[in-house]
């Protein structure tokens, strides 16, 4: 047999037993918070046209995006981020909607990222989209809604941080730099190249106040008084605002009782034009990257054809696995299974037994015994699985109950059982 047919390709792989259980039962706590804050399910294909991905829509560029072509030749994407897909949704389905809508989602996203990284190329995301509200008030919100989806999940020590793309475009529109030196000035910050930055900068002609702003990207991260110190720097009307807004943000989630879990970081610049004004990512023990990103996208919309204001965020389940992992967080998972053991003779009552707690909502595992294998095999084989206990059916009337949370094992009537 070829032995590549065993593996899978770089950048996936297999997620099962135990491991799967865990991943699940998350999954749930998070969506039964973001159906807590009223978000509703939407489902978005797995791929769809490239133009839906391209680089004014969509956080990836093309050479990450995996494409391939259909009997018609258009080009597709498996997509590479949900958000451009939920905007092409609600532009299509909301389209005559101006109050706010409220959209959560859940599955798998895909980046062609380089060979020999390490890293995931299929990733599993659940976050969700506010939609018509640009208040500050929707973007506490979605913080808020972070914060109470990683609280849920166990987490105890995180860090939400916040930024402001309007403080960084307001100084380079005060002093009129053109897209190509945006551009590069984007990249050295958000490559946390400050250095380069600053070399980069000194050699623009344009004020010494404007160099001073942009050169000091490497001191805005901190608490609330940061962004006093951020506002001083800078006398246009756009930057100014941004720091006003963050403030209203922080006193929203004040509100909330979460103000300890959140800090400023105006270096926090994305390299494309997606994000249109606060920005936001979420960092915990036992990951390297960001379990969380987020942010405002108020041009994505109207793209599609719907102007309209949106913010949102997307929390990366399996970097939050690793962090759940490693942080040593007990999950509380269902072993409620039960195996049901017979014999061929037995298999009326074995059947009907089943039938009866199927329909009590209870989850049964039916086999008929097999002569290559013992009692005590089976009982292995539910221990693994992690099930609550087997039950051995002797005869129509009898069946042992091996317990395997208790240790123990007890003779029982099929009838008693069943007037329970």
């Amino acid at each position: 047999m070829n032995e590549k047919l065993l593996h899978t390709p770089e950048g996936v792989r297999d997620i099962y037993d135990l491991e799967f259980k865990r991943k699940l039962k998350v999954l749930d706590h998070i969506h039964h918070v973001l159906c807590l804050y009223s978000y509703q399910d939407i489902s978005t294909p797995s791929f769809e046209y490239f133009d839906i991905f391209n680089m004014d829509k969509g956080s990836a560029p093309s050479n990450e995006m995996y494409k391939f072509f259909d009997r018609n030749n258009n080009t597709l994407v498996l997509r590479p981020d949900m958000t451009p897909s939920v905007a092409r949704c609600v532009a299509k389905y909301y389209a005559d909607v101006d109050l706010p809508i409220r959209l959560c989602y859940s599955g798998n996203t895909f980046t062609n990222a380089p060979l020999h990284q390490g890293k995931l190329n299929e990733f599993t995301q659940v976050g969700c989209e506010l939609v018509n509200d640009d208040s500050s008030a929707a973007d506490a919100e979605i913080i808020a809604c972070v914060i109470s989806c990683l609280k849920e999940v166990g987490l105890k020590e995180f860090q939400i941080e916040i930024g402001e793309i309007d403080y960084f475009k307001g100084i380079i529109e005060e002093a009129g730099i053109d897209k190509d030196t945006e551009d590069r000035i984007r990249e050295l910050i958000h490559i946390k190249n400050f250095f380069g930055l600053s070399e980069f900068v000194s050699s623009l002609d344009i004020d010494e106040h404007t160099k001073k702003a942009i050169s000091s990207f490497n001191m805005l991260f901190g608490g609330l008084e940061m962004l006093d110190k951020a506002k001083e720097l800078v006398n246009n009307p756009r930057s100014i605002e941004a720091i006003e807004r963050m403030k209203r943000v922080y006193n929203a989630l004040r509100s909330y009782g979460y103000e300890q879990y959140v800090s400023f970081d105006l270096s926090m610049i994305n390299r494309y034009n997606y994000y249109t004004g606060i920005i936001f990512r979420g960092y915990t023990y036992g990951t390297g990257d960001a379990i969380v990103k987020g942010g405002r996208y108020n041009n994505l919309m109207a793209k599609f054809g719907k102007d309209a204001p949106a913010v949102g965020f997307a929390i990366y389940v399996d970097e939050l696995m690793s962090a759940i992992s490693r942080n040593k967080i007990e999950l509380e998972l269902d072993y409620s299974n039960i195996l049901i053991l017979y014999e061929r003779e037995q298999q009326k009552a074995a059947i009907e037994l089943a039938t009866y707690y199927r329909e009590k909502d209870k989850k049964i595992e039916l086999i008929r015994k097999s002569a290559k294998h013992s009692i005590e095999d089976y009982i292995d084989y539910a221990k693994k699985l992690h099930f609550s206990g087997v039950y051995v059916v002797k005869d129509d009337e009898k069946l042992d109950i091996y317990s395997l949370i208790n240790e123990n094992v007890t003779e029982t009537d099929i009838k008693t059982l069943k007037s329970f």
